[in-house]
């Protein structure tokens, strides 16, 4: 929301000596027409697979507030499409017409981002769910194949097993030509203990993916084939309708921070499962969340770190405890009842303090192998970016030396458009610079925010990527500057 009256997207633009790169955009598909080219190119399987998906929303408000609250359904969004501006609904509806606008809107290149494609990683059966995202893919590019000097889609990318998203990445790198990837988390799994087979049962009895620690499933594949075709992971993934985001009357309590907790569990589990050691040259996207939440899990994590890494383990260690000392200061200073009960229990003061929980490491950053504080920047701050609407104050995060060691994190803009919370697309550029106007930005900052971090996000992983686009030579000079040396696929 802005703070006060601001400029418009071209008076921005006059200010800027470099080009304005939308990290994260949206078109709004019309689920009538797409359903049937997906029929066309995917059969019935995969056009009324997508609609059943599409058909959650309605469902959804078909029912009483009575009947979601018995059931635990969430409150879905209504009202979501634009209809008082309706040439912004249509510019979301048509990539040719969101082409056309661009300079209007103040944007150079756009990544562009499904709508209704965000909810099809959550499609259960296996058969239906690669059926309808095969066939989106496929359309999706279509729409886009001759906007590619300013304009590239986001392709879907199943999560649900390593072969499933290794046969997808093969497919639209090699036969759409994709350069970005939307894979999916915090995806539902059954919790083997509960008995199957209630609707109701099987979707509150779950847990979530997050793929660095406790996978079903080796991932380290999935990243290897990242690398190799140059797709770097961004996460663009639902947390509403999932444990304290399921009210069955208020969207806006469901709808506030699902996509930054969405990210969190991601990124977490990545870091913690070691991924980003392993693979040091992936980049990782985390979508539409903003970037306070990383700003806060890059600090967290260092404190766990400090009280939970092997070395300071070491402390706590239970053969370590003075039981005769504990006992003659408990005696010392009067606790009878305490001194009693430790007698009972040989100087022991916690029956469970030997227990470990049958776990072989018990340093929970042994995947990470850190042993340097360079670690830290090398395995969080470099590989991570953070997608940020316009209009959030937070985005400043980023930038300020509050973060451990002082590092920049790297905030990518986003503007969203395409959906309910941008009132009009000229709006987020203008909304983002207010930073600068405040001073809490520097126009340095401003550069990396708006154009230089998304250039090192897909960059890093395809040098290739920007060849041909309108910002070919501005992104050129970012990368060849990029430290530490960019690594990348090489181009073939």
């Amino acid at each position: 929301m802005s703070g006060h009256a601001h400029h418009n997207p071209s008076e921005i633009k006059a200010k800027l000596k470099h080009p304005v790169i939308d990290g994260d955009g949206h078109w709004v598909e019309y689920d009538p027409v797409f359903s049937e080219q997906m029929r066309k190119v995917g059969g019935d399987l995969a056009a009324d697979g997508f609609l059943a998906a599409m058909a959650v929303t309605r469902d959804s408000l078909l029912l009483s507030v009575e009947e979601r609250r018995r059931r635990r359904v969430s409150m879905p969004g209504f009202w979501t499409r634009q209809t008082g501006n309706t040439y912004d609904r249509a510019t979301a509806m048509m990539p040719h017409l969101l082409y056309e606008r661009l300079d209007e809107i103040g944007s150079d290149f756009a990544i562009v981002y499904p709508t209704a494609g965000l909810r099809l990683p959550r499609i259960k059966d296996d058969a239906t769910r690669r059926a309808v995202i095969r066939a989106y893919n496929i359309v999706s590019a279509g729409y886009f194949k001759d906007l590619a000097d300013r304009m590239t889609p986001a392709a879907i990318i199943p999560m649900h097993h390593p072969e499933e998203a290794i046969a997808e990445l093969e497919f639209v790198t090699s036969q759409l030509g994709s350069k970005v990837g939307m894979f999916g988390s915090a995806m539902p799994r059954q919790t083997d203990s509960i008995p199957k087979g209630h609707p109701d049962t099987d979707r509150l009895s779950v847990w979530y993916e997050v793929f660095g620690i406790d996978s079903i499933y080796d991932y380290d594949p999935v990243w290897a084939k990242c690398r190799e075709v140059g797709i770097a992971p961004t996460f663009h993934s639902a947390g509403s309708n999932q444990a304290l985001r399921n009210s069955p009357t208020n969207f806006t309590y469901n709808h506030i921070g699902h996509f930054a907790d969405a990210g969190h569990a991601a990124a977490k589990g990545i870091f913690l499962g070691g991924v980003t050691r392993r693979f040091p040259e992936l980049r990782f996207a985390f979508l539409e969340g903003g970037v306070g939440w990383g700003a806060q899990l890059f600090g967290d994590l260092m404190e766990h770190w400090e009280r939970r890494n092997a070395k300071a383990l070491e402390n706590m260690r239970p053969d370590k405890l003075d039981r005769k000392l504990l006992m003659s200061l408990t005696e010392k200073y009067g606790y009878q009842e305490h001194a009693a009960a430790l007698k009972e229990r040989d100087g022991w003061p916690d029956p469970e303090l030997h227990m470990t929980g049958g776990v072989d490491d018990l340093d929970d950053f042994g995947a990470c192998k850190i042993t340097r504080k360079q670690d830290w920047i090398d395995l969080y701050a470099t590989p991570y970016y953070f997608g940020c609407e316009a209009d959030d104050r937070m985005n400043a995060t980023a930038f300020l030396k509050l973060n451990p060691f002082g590092a920049q994190l790297n905030a990518i803009y986003s503007s969203d458009i395409g959906h309910f919370d941008v009132i009009d697309m000229r709006d987020p550029l203008p909304e983002a610079y207010e930073l600068v106007e405040d001073g809490v930005l520097t126009d340095e900052n401003f550069r990396d925010f708006v154009f230089a971090n998304a250039v090192r996000l897909w960059g890093t992983q395809n040098p290739r990527f920007f060849e041909g686009t309108v910002v070919a030579k501005e992104a050129a000079a970012v990368l060849k500057a990029a430290q530490p040396p960019i690594h990348a696929v090489a181009a073939e």
